[in-house]
């Protein structure tokens, strides 16, 4: 059956609260992607999202589409794909509203992709020993990096003495993030996340294990969508419950991603995100007198001046230094890989094309 896409084309405003979401608008489908195609596109290539990712390929859904993709794609989760039936390993992946991105683990030099066209972005830590300022530093500078909207979620604040010393150290990351506490088995937080997840939206729950983000999209669902389960008594530290990212979809069409616990977010290409982040440093650093300021023993140099004066706090100094040099690193090691693979491939077409000869 064919089926009529004319309704998934950009429109002169967005939908009225009223009107019923088509299938598509409710697993996230929005004017930026329709504005990438035409209804002929559509037609012989309905577009899909990507909900999971496992090694054996790439489950998508579309409207009345419900398959699996080989690996082929470059695409993650949350990505939108015009679905190629004859060769579906083909199918395209249309432009990001925004993606999250690491260095990948260990010694390969590469970039690992974890989720795409997310709108806001739950960074959640737990009120105990599980609680790492730096490690929410990081998590923040890779969403302000992808323009996502951060919002940090303190989860066991009801096992906790005094919530609000969590609450205020997280605080300090950046006026624009919104910090909240909460009981994430309780049924405060299907009315306390309400703002930002709204029918289209698509949220994501990222952070390290056992800090509760799968028990937080039950609390969504009110249903045990997610698998859960508790810490370690000992440290703190968290049990892998959620192996693989899974995009569900609520009620009213928004997108719940659900993601496992991240060790190690090793940043690349976020420049911009850190500096988002450091805005006091990052101004600061504009007003020494050189340029190539290191911000050590050179005259004239604000960062110093100011941690001098108490303006800013050594250890945030110290964990700046640490993001941009890291980030730095990372691209430069990315970019001198893909030099590599680019002149490595050339070469072998040039061995190629001279056997056919």
């Amino acid at each position: 059956m064919t089926r009529d896409y004319s309704q998934f084309l950009p429109t002169s405003g967005t939908p009225t609260p009223k009107r019923q979401l088509s299938a598509l608008e409710r697993l996230g489908w929005q004017p930026f992607f329709a504005q990438q195609t035409d209804l002929e596109t559509l037609v012989a290539t309905p577009p899909v999202r990507a909900v999971e990712q496992h090694r054996s390929g790439l489950r998508v859904m579309g409207d009345g589409i419900d398959t699996t993709l080989p690996p082929g794609p470059e695409a993650t989760v949350g990505d939108w794909l015009l679905l190629n039936r004859d060769l579906p390993a083909n199918s395209a992946v249309l432009n990001r509203k925004s993606l999250f991105q690491r260095r990948a683990p260990g010694t390969d030099r590469r970039i690992q992709l974890i989720a795409a066209n997310v709108d806001t972005a739950f960074i959640v830590s737990s009120c105990n020993a599980d609680f790492n300022i730096a490690r929410l530093e990081r998590f923040v500078a890779v969403a302000f990096q992808a323009d996502v909207t951060p919002v940090v979620l303190l989860t066991k604040a009801d096992l906790c003495d005094d919530p609000s010393e969590f609450a205020s150290q997280a605080r300090t990351i950046s006026d624009r993030v919104p910090v909240l506490t909460l009981n994430a088995r309780s049924g405060e937080p299907a009315t306390a996340l309400t703002d930002w997840c709204k029918p289209g939206q698509t949220v994501a729950f990222l952070g390290s294990s056992g800090v509760g983000k799968s028990t937080l999209v039950n609390a969504l669902f009110g249903t045990g969508i997610a698998a859960t389960a508790g810490i370690r008594e000992d440290d703190a530290k968290g049990r892998h419950t959620t192996r693989h990212r899974h995009l569900h979809f609520t009620a009213d069409g928004c997108g719940v991603l659900d993601t496992p616990g991240i060790r190690e977010l090793q940043l690349t290409e976020a420049d911009e995100g850190v500096a988002d982040v450091f805005e006091d440093i990052t101004e600061l650093a504009t007003q020494c007198r050189f340029n190539d300021c290191k911000h050590d023993t050179e005259p004239g140099c604000s960062v110093r001046a100011a941690l001098e004066t108490g303006a800013i706090d050594e250890n945030r100094l110290a964990r700046w230094r640490k993001l941009v040099a890291e980030e730095r690193f990372n691209t430069a090691s990315i970019a001198e890989r893909r030099a590599d693979d680019k002149a490595f491939g050339k070469m072998v077409r040039s061995v190629m094309k001279h056997k056919k000869r």
